[in-house]
């Protein structure tokens, strides 16, 4: 991620024993740590939305193509979408359905 060599972190660690203290140095380090995995977390989430929504948009545009096709001689890849989507709205429907 960075590019920091052990010089560099001695001397940051020197610069914040003097600058803080030993007393809260340990404190400034786990809210630093925690502020650090916060921002992943938030990164990855923000990825994981991303590639959801690319894939939904993926999926729309394969069933465009097969309604235009009339879902007559699909391509395995536009099959495939279209199986997805049909299974996807079963699952959908499954705790609608009456017993």
């Amino acid at each position: 991620m960075f590019d920091i060599g052990f010089w560099e972190l001695l001397v940051i660690g020197v610069l914040a024993l003097l600058i803080l203290g030993p007393e809260r140095l340990p404190g400034a380090m786990r809210s630093t740590i925690n502020t650090i995995r916060s921002v992943r977390n938030v990164a990855t989430g923000f990825k994981q939305e991303v590639e959801h929504q690319l894939r939904v948009h993926e999926l729309h545009e394969n069933l465009k193509k097969a309604e235009q096709q009339g879902l007559k001689d699909l391509s395995p890849e536009l099959e495939q979408s279209v199986d997805e989507l049909k299974k996807a709205a079963e699952s959908v429907q499954e705790p609608y359905k009456k017993q």
